[in-house]
């Protein structure tokens, strides 16, 4: 699905309208229900009932007509609920005063916030609210949060992150967090940072891809009347979310007739002496993705503890250097190139480590194999500062997942330059080196070399641990070996959605602190079986 600026946003609203015969007040409807279904979802995937205070923070505009919504469709679902106006109820136009008005038609009050003096009163009930739902300003700000409505922003930031609080409480954005702009420009005032961002039609660029774009929290996109076909009628750029619908023309299923064949042999060089997790975990995501046959290549020395950990792959002894890596000779001596015969893909670099013999070995073998790479972790380090000889190998098809500190050893830029303009970097190299470039990271970005971007926002701070970019790999080169490299870029995008889901579905049991990539790697399946779910629902 693209993504759009605000003013295109603003166009796909009218369209639909003008088209398509949808009236505003439907959408506005379908919104607000949108907010609260998702909220209640995650919220009760917690673990945690909600009999307390829900506080609904409404702006003048749609956005604050989209709030009251959310607010009407809580009540009686949730402990209480208490909406909050930041201005006058004359002052709201349309969609957003019909629904005021329908929220006072329940009986409910509004209290009115009009100043400085009566936010403080307020927010002595806001700070009692168990989570705080943020109406206040929506996708179409001009300039940054100013006044009265940077003084609430600044007020829920520091109480949502208190460190003191047993359980802070948390913040949901209707369509945008307040402050964030829509179009990637940095903000010119404070951000609302909200734990869950409820978004609606398409995602904003500005929450994919701009240094706020964290203040989004769990960023989820729903549908709510408008045609997909519009969003992409509408969108002029080559940004786009790698949200479930980009998948969908995928095989997924499997037919029953298959055998082990069908779905590829994938080879993966990876571990040494003491990284033999490396190597195990890469396995382990590469046979939970699906893959037919895998083998694992790795030094002599670590080759018991490597086959022990998993009866279901096969493995392959190469000639060691005298501290446990991969030796040169390996390369040269022939046994390799005869080893890449009948397979369909090869993943390398996860715990192999940096000898310069082990490097030279890696160079040598992407400089000459012939089928799709996946190329990781000290795979890519083996290139730092000779990136340039990435363009000149045989294979027509790299897949490169490198982190920011190892896309900047290969670019030769800083990690900061690297991270501040994350869009452009991994393009501008995926073109380059005629490779598709995942640049991990928070919303990792899927480059193809023709300029085509995917941002994919699965995924969540679970990730943040060691061994998860050895999962990403084992699991890119398995689903490579299924569908083929004719859609890389899709397979790669769709591979890196996999991955982030899964660690959600991990963390959805226990928190987020505690993930290891090994469950990960297990929780594979599940995500797929989810996104297929998430498909059959959509027709």
């Amino acid at each position: 699905m693209k993504a759009l600026t605000a003013a295109e946003m603003r166009e796909v609203d009218r369209l639909t309208t003008e088209r398509f015969g949808i009236p505003g007040l439907e959408l506005m409807e379908a919104a607000g229900k949108s907010v609260a279904e998702v909220f209640l979802e995650k919220y009760e995937a917690r673990s945690r009932t909600l009999a307390g205070r829900v506080s609904v923070l409404c702006g003048k505009g749609n956005n604050g007509g989209d709030g009251f919504v959310v607010a009407r469709l809580l009540k009686g679902r949730v402990g209480q609920v208490k909406v909050f106006l930041f201005g006058e109820p004359g002052e709201l136009r349309g969609d957003a005063a019909k629904n005021c008005a329908r929220w006072k038609g329940l009986g409910e009050d509004v209290a009115l916030v009009r100043s400085e003096a009566e936010w403080v009163q307020a927010w002595q009930g806001v700070a009692a609210s168990e989570v705080i739902v943020d109406a206040l300003l929506g996708t179409g700000i001009r300039g940054g949060a100013s006044g009265l409505l940077a003084q609430v922003i600044e007020n829920v930031n520091r109480f949502s992150q208190d460190a003191k609080a047993a359980w802070p409480a948390w913040i949901v954005a209707v369509d945008t967090p307040s402050g964030l702009p829509s179009d990637g420009e940095a903000a010119q005032g404070p951000v609302l940072r909200a734990h869950l961002t409820v978004t609606f039609t398409a995602p904003k660029i500005g929450q994919l891809v701009s240094a706020d774009a964290g203040s989004c929290g769990a960023l989820v996109v729903r549908e709510i009347g408008t045609p997909a076909a519009l969003v992409e009628e509408v969108g002029k750029g080559k940004l786009r979310w790698a949200g479930p619908e980009e998948f969908s023309e995928l095989p997924l299923q499997r037919a029953a007739e298959v055998h082990k064949g069908s779905y590829g042999h994938v080879l993966l060089v990876a571990g040494s002496v003491g990284k033999t997790g490396a190597a195990i975990l890469c396995g382990q995501a590469a046979l939970r993705g699906g893959a037919g046959l895998v083998t694992l290549a790795t030094p002599e020395p670590a080759l018991l503890t490597v086959a022990a950990a998993q009866a279901e792959y096969m493995t392959e002894a190469l000639p060691a250097t005298a501290s446990g890596t991969v030796a040169s000779e390996a390369a040269r001596l022939g046994g390799f190139a005869t080893l890449l015969h009948g397979m369909t893909v090869l993943g390398i670099g996860p715990g192999i480590g940096t000898h310069p013999e082990t490097q030279e070995f890696v160079r040598s073998v992407v400089g000459h194999a012939d089928l799709p790479i996946v190329l990781d972790a000290d795979g890519l380090n083996a290139f730092a500062g000779q990136a340039e000889i990435l363009s000149n190998r045989k294979s027509a098809h790299l897949v490169m997942t490198p982190h920011p500190g190892e896309m900047a050893r290969l670019c030769g830029f800083a990690t900061p330059e690297v991270q501040a303009d994350r869009i452009r970097i991994a393009t501008e190299f995926a073109g380059k080196w005629n490779a598709v470039v995942v640049l991990k990271g928070f919303h990792s970005v899927i480059a193809a070399p023709n300029g085509d971007v995917f941002v994919n926002t699965t995924g969540n701070a679970g990730l943040a641990k060691g061994g998860s970019g050895d999962v990403l790999t084992g699991l890119l080169a398995a689903l490579i070996a299924q569908f083929g490299a004719r859609d890389l870029y899709r397979v790669v995008a769709l591979g890196t959605y996999l991955h982030g889901r899964a660690a959600e579905l991990v963390s959805a049991e226990s928190d987020e602190s505690g993930v290891l990539a090994g469950e990960v790697a297990r929780a594979v399946p599940a995500a797929r079986r989810k996104l297929l779910e998430e498909l059959e629902a959509r027709g």
